[in-house]
């Protein structure tokens, strides 16, 4: 059996193992003096991979046989600036399937598919999240936002039809509340809590819980009165608590509601028009869900 080390194969050492082999080599030849052929034998390093060494260190010194870092370098793709370009533009512009994709939200997956589609180029779905990234772009729960909307109607409530009713107010000395309609249950809705891995987190509650229904309405100057009730939601509970708004204000109430069918109802319609020198109602635009109570109209004193 020959007394010569097997080389040794560097695709199983670590960067910092490689280096450190490449340094003794190197520094057995050049300092120490042993023969090429020694170290060979006594290493188990190649030959042709010695004298590569060598030949680097004699033109850049030991520097030149430090570990430097694999991979590609950062912002690397395969896209061109002008491809780029293209794809971060078709991306904030157009929905996938206004470009002929079957996504309906755009995500790595439809990303992946415009650039195959465009320029004939494959990335993984991990090279289209770093472009995405590089480009300004993160993952984000979208918005809802019902397709039926009209904001023209919206905006034209803001501008024109909520400006008149506060000019109203001031002139009949009336209050504005904002109305609405809402469920309750006695039992609190359980979040996310953290807790060791494989240990679920315990809530103890009661197991007895019951729901009720509320009628409310915030004034502009931030005051709440409301009443709760069971059952069905209809014009007959609508009125009842219409009364009592109406003497808990002690003046006429100018009541903005949404489109709930109750609201627009034919009882309840007969009633407020037997009313009218106690209480309007004005409805708010469909399909508008900002313009509720605790959203964004504007208050005023």
């Amino acid at each position: 059996m020959s007394n010569a080390t097997a080389a040794t194969d560097g695709r199983h050492l670590s960067s910092c193992a490689k280096e450190s082999l490449r340094l003794r080599a190197v520094r057995a030849v050049r300092v120490q003096g042993m023969k090429p052929v020694d170290v060979l034998r006594t290493m188990g390093v190649g030959k042709t991979s010695l004298y590569e060494w060598l030949c680097a260190c004699d033109s850049g010194g030991e520097a030149a046989l430090k570990a430097k870092k694999v991979g590609r370098r950062p912002g690397h793709t395969r896209l061109n600036k002008r491809q780029q370009n293209s794809i971060r533009k078709a991306v904030m512009d157009k929905h996938p399937d206004q470009l002929k994709l079957p996504f309906v939200m755009w995500n790595r997956a439809a990303v992946q598919r415009l650039i195959a589609k465009r320029y004939h180029v494959t990335l993984s779905l991990r090279a289209v999240g770093n472009d995405l990234q590089r480009w300004g772009m993160t993952p984000q729960k979208p918005l809802k936002r019902a397709y039926e909307k009209c904001g023209e109607q919206v905006k034209h409530w803001l501008n024109v039809t909520y400006p008149k009713i506060k000019q109203q107010a001031q002139e009949q000395r009336a209050t504005i509340d904002r109305g609405d309609p809402m469920g309750r249950r006695s039992d609190p809705t359980a979040r996310r809590s953290d807790s060791p891995k494989g240990k679920t987190p315990v809530l103890e509650t009661t197991g007895k819980r019951f729901s009720c229904s509320m009628m409310s309405a915030l004034t502009n100057a931030g005051n709440l009165s409301f009443t709760t009730f069971r059952g069905r939601f209809n014009a007959g509970i609508l009125i009842a608590y219409l009364r009592r708004l109406i003497k808990h204000a002690g003046r006429k109430v100018l009541l903005i509601l949404d489109g709930h069918p109750v609201h627009k109802s034919r009882k309840a319609k007969a009633w407020l028009a037997e009313h009218e020198e106690q209480i309007e109602v004005f409805l708010l635009p469909g399909y508008s869900p900002e313009l509720a109570p605790h959203r964004t109209l504007p208050m005023s004193t």
